[in-house]
């Protein structure tokens, strides 16, 4: 069985999307429902909550102006600290 990869996907330290199983996959914010108004929600692997999918993958405008709009909807993305030991 091949594994799978799957990649976070940043902006200014903060996680919009990533790529699971060969889909790219965008958090569910305000702007990204407003921008992808039929959009599927898929579950991008086991226990994650669901995420909207992105068919237009080719035009990179599109994806700048989608990314820059979910910027503000999206949290700052916690980081790990290393436990001491």
């Amino acid at each position: 069985m091949a594994s799978k990869k799957e990649y976070l996907l940043y902006y200014n330290d903060k996680l919009f999307g990533g790529i699971y199983d060969d889909r790219f996959l965008v958090k569910v914010t305000v702007s990204s429902l407003e921008l992808l108004p039929d959009a599927p929600q898929e579950i991008p692997y086991d226990g994650a909550k669901p995420m909207l999918l992105v068919t237009e993958i080719e035009n990179k405008n599109y994806l700048r102006g989608l990314i820059l709009s979910m910027y503000e909807d999206l949290s700052e993305t916690k980081k790990m600290s290393k436990k001491k030991g």
